[in-house]
């Protein structure tokens, strides 16, 4: 099954100060291994961004947010311009992807409408793959005011990855971070 790879790049930078994708661990930005990462996995890739000068020398197509909505409008917008039935959703500021992690993941998919890990903190939203038959049930969330992501997955079919199988790919439990301040940044520039 071919999968769409979309990175959401919309945030305000409040707690960080600056945009956390251009934040460089081990001399390279997030952003950059990030994008390494999509084009090794997808054949389609592009970002969802309000801001796409700033990401002009990554070469990828970007896209606009369509409706308000913080994270859950840039995954509509993301799965509503992909090409693939299935297209699968990460942060921008999320430093330890793994490429086995997201083969797995797409190994998976079948006739899911989401493929969604779950580690004993909850879903991972912002890591996982959804249908376009969540457009629909998406677009309600959002035009209803319910912007938590997992808003509008009642009802969908879910495929959970549990913490077991996450743990096969991700021992020391770094895969889901992300980037949210300069102390949590100071020790992963530290590793």
């Amino acid at each position: 099954m071919k999968i769409t790879g979309i990175i959401l790049a919309g945030g305000k930078y409040l707690r960080m100060g600056k945009n956390k994708a251009f934040l460089e661990i081990n001399g390279e930005r997030i952003i950059d291994r990030t994008k390494n990462l999509f084009v090794d996995l997808f054949d389609e890739v592009f970002l969802v961004t309000n801001s796409p000068l700033e990401y002009f020398d990554l070469n990828l197509r970007t896209v606009s947010d369509l409706l308000p909505g913080g994270a859950l409008a840039g995954i509509y917008t993301g799965l509503f311009h992909a090409s693939h039935s299935h297209a699968f959703v990460a942060a921008c500021d999320m430093p330890h992807l793994n490429i086995d992690f997201i083969r797995h993941m797409k190994d998976c998919t079948d006739d899911f409408d989401i493929v969604v890990p779950r580690t004993p903190d909850g879903f991972q939203p912002l890591h996982a793959i959804y249908s376009q038959r969540c457009l629909e049930p998406m677009r309600r969330s959002l035009e209803t005011d319910r912007l938590k992501i997992t808003s509008f997955y009642k009802g969908l079919r879910i495929r959970e990855i549990p913490p077991d199988a996450i743990s096969a790919f991700d021992l020391p439990g770094k895969m889901f971070l992300n980037v949210n301040s300069k102390e949590e940044l100071a020790l992963l520039q530290a590793e």
